[in-house]
């Protein structure tokens, strides 16, 4: 069965590997993010505790 020969398939993973590790993922990480996060406090919600009739 040629489905199981690692020959040819494993070259093209290894050289679309480098390529997407070289060249395309350095391009993606140099955008800067639109939406920065922010130092603000988180706001603490108070919740009141739900009184169950069947308790």
């Amino acid at each position: 069965m040629p489905q199981l020969n690692p020959n040819p398939w494993f070259f093209i993973m290894a050289i679309s590997w480098l390529t997407f590790s070289m060249l395309i993922q350095p391009k993606l990480l140099s955008f800067i993010t639109m939406n920065p996060p922010s130092s603000k406090p988180q706001m603490t919600t108070s919740t009141t505790p739900w009184n169950w009739p069947w308790t």
